[in-house]
Order: C-alpha cells, then sequence, then structure tokens
C-alpha cells in the first residue's frame, strides 16, 4: 500500500479569500498623498512663521516710532525751556544794565546839584570878595591872598566862571537886563553897567548877571 504524498507548498501558497496582492502601482498613489500632506503643513507652518515675523516686526517699529516721538518731544520741551531761560536772563541783563546806567546817572546828578548848591551859597561871599576889591580894600594883605585863592579853586576845581563885562552884547540867556536907555555910541544892545556879576558853570548858568542895556538910537 503506498502512500500519496502531501504537497505542503501549494497549501502555503493558497491565496487568502477577499485580498489582492499589492502592487507597485498601488503604493505610488500614498506616497503622493503623504508628501502633499508634509507639504501642507511645512507651507502653513512657514506662512505662520513668516506672519509671526511680520507681526513682530511692525510692532518693532512701532515701538521705534513712538519712542523716538517722545524723545523728539522731550527735546523740544528742553530747546524751549532753555529759550525761555535764554531770554529771562537776557532780559535781566538789560535790566541790570539799565539799572546799572540809571544809578550812575543819577549819582553824577545828586553829585553835580549838591556841588551847584554849594556855588550858588559861595557866590555871596564872592560878591563881598568883588566889591570889596573894587573900594580898593584888597589891593594886598594876607586877606586878598585868601580871597584869590579861594577864587582860583572855584574856578579850577568846580569850574566856577564870573561873566558880565561892559561893552559885552546883550545875550538875554546870560543877562537880566534891569534898566536900558538909548545910546548914540552903539549899533545894538550892549552891557552900559554891569550891577552884579553872573556865574556860570560850564553851559549851566547859576545867576544871570544884572545888567544896564544901551540900545542904539
Amino acid at each position: 500500500m503506498s502512500t500519496e504524498p502531501t504537497n505542503t507548498s501549494d497549501d502555503a501558497q493558497d491565496p487568502v479569500v477577499g485580498s489582492q496582492p499589492a502592487t507597485p502601482g498601488d503604493a505610488q498613489p500614498h506616497a503622493q498623498e503623504g508628501a502633499a500632506a508634509d507639504a501642507t503643513a511645512a507651507s502653513v507652518n512657514s506662512q505662520g512663521e513668516d506672519m509671526g515675523e511680520v507681526d513682530m516686526s511692525d510692532f518693532e517699529e512701532q515701538l521705534e516710532d513712538s519712542e523716538l516721538s517722545k524723545a523728539l518731544d522731550q527735546v523740544a520741551q528742553a530747546e524751549e525751556k532753555l529759550a525761555r531761560a535764554h531770554a529771562d536772563l537776557y532780559n535781566l541783563n538789560q535790566e541790570y544794565s539799565n539799572f546799572v546806567r540809571r544809578s550812575k546817572e543819577s549819582v553824577a546828578g545828586h553829585v553835580q546839584s549838591g556841588r551847584d548848591q554849594v556855588l550858588e551859597a559861595m557866590i555871596g561871599v564872592l560878591d563881598d570878595i568883588e566889591a570889596a576889591r573894587k573900594h580898593g580894600d584888597l589891593n594886598d594883605g594876607p586877606f586878598a591872598s585868601i580871597a584869590n585863592k579861594l577864587e582860583d579853586t572855584l574856578r579850577t576845581r568846580f569850574e566856577l566862571e564870573r561873566f558880565g563885562n561892559e561893552g559885552d552884547d546883550f545875550d538875554p540867556m546870560l543877562h537880566e537886563a534891569l534898566m536900558a536907555q538909548p545910546s548914540a555910541d552903539v549899533d545894538h544892545p550892549v552891557l552900559g553897567q554891569v550891577l552884579q556879576s553872573g556865574y556860570r558853570r560850564g553851559e549851566t548858568i547859576i545867576r544871570a548877571a544884572k545888567v544896564l542895556v544901551y540900545n542904539p538910537e
């Protein structure tokens, strides 16, 4: 009795019901779909990164613009304060200069006014000296020396000058005419007689001369 060999290789290679063998054409679409999905994800990620970078750049620019604007405002305010300070300093210097000038003028005016008051008080003494000299009482002697020294001091140090002599032209700014009479010897008003001498300091008249005037006939 012979035994038939069992064909195990054929049984092992029988195809499974309902399944089909994989082919290279079937794997290619799946690979393409995966690559497309990966590309889409990469594109989305790239766009997200790009959008993030753009947004951050805009924010930084806005921040820089804001800080620059604040800095410019601060600079403008500082320049305005500096300009006001310079203007205030200029005005203060002008006020001080004017004050110094007015003070000097005021002091000089007070000093000169005091001198004029002293000179006015001395005019009476000078009138007495002149009258004594006309009467011959001060031709010599110690009093004559004192009188001469006083007159020289008033003339040199205080610029006091006596004016008014017979024959001078009459000047109403310098002379006070107490009397007037016609004269055939003159062709314009002149001083015929000096009744009281006048005194001046520079251009300032301390006292006008009192005179008699000769007028032409």
